[in-house]
């Protein structure tokens, strides 16, 4: 499975997309469609965990005050599926490969996979 799940209005995932070939990879906006309780659990099974597949730097992160709360790995599964924000993105699949976020180490690992 070769599959990039991304935020349409996101400008970091649209110069990730443009700077590599994901020509040959599915591609999955997320907020016009909702990541399944599936696929998540398939993400989770290639990271490890939910907590690595959830954003920090969404905005209802903050308001919801969450920083002062000491999160489960049921709640950061609960959060992604209630809204999309909370997935860290872009979310890169490919095979049982998983590239998750937009840091910089995680990008030139992205690249050095995707031109091997």
């Amino acid at each position: 499975m070769k599959k990039i799940y991304f935020l349409q209005t996101c400008d970091t995932c649209k110069r990730i997309m443009k700077s590599l070939d994901f020509s040959d990879f599915e591609k999955r906006e997320i907020k016009s469609q909702a990541i399944s309780p599936e696929e998540l659990d398939k993400m989770k099974s290639l990271s490890g965990s939910y907590e690595a597949l959830f954003s920090r730097k969404a905005k209802k992160y903050k308001e919801l005050g969450l920083k002062d709360q000491t999160l489960t790995e049921a709640d950061y599964q609960n959060y992604i599926l209630s809204d999309y924000t909370f997935l860290k993105r872009p979310v890169v699949i490919d095979g049982s490969q998983i590239f998750i976020g937009n840091e910089k180490k995680n990008l030139e690992d992205l690249a050095l996979h995707l031109n091997n």
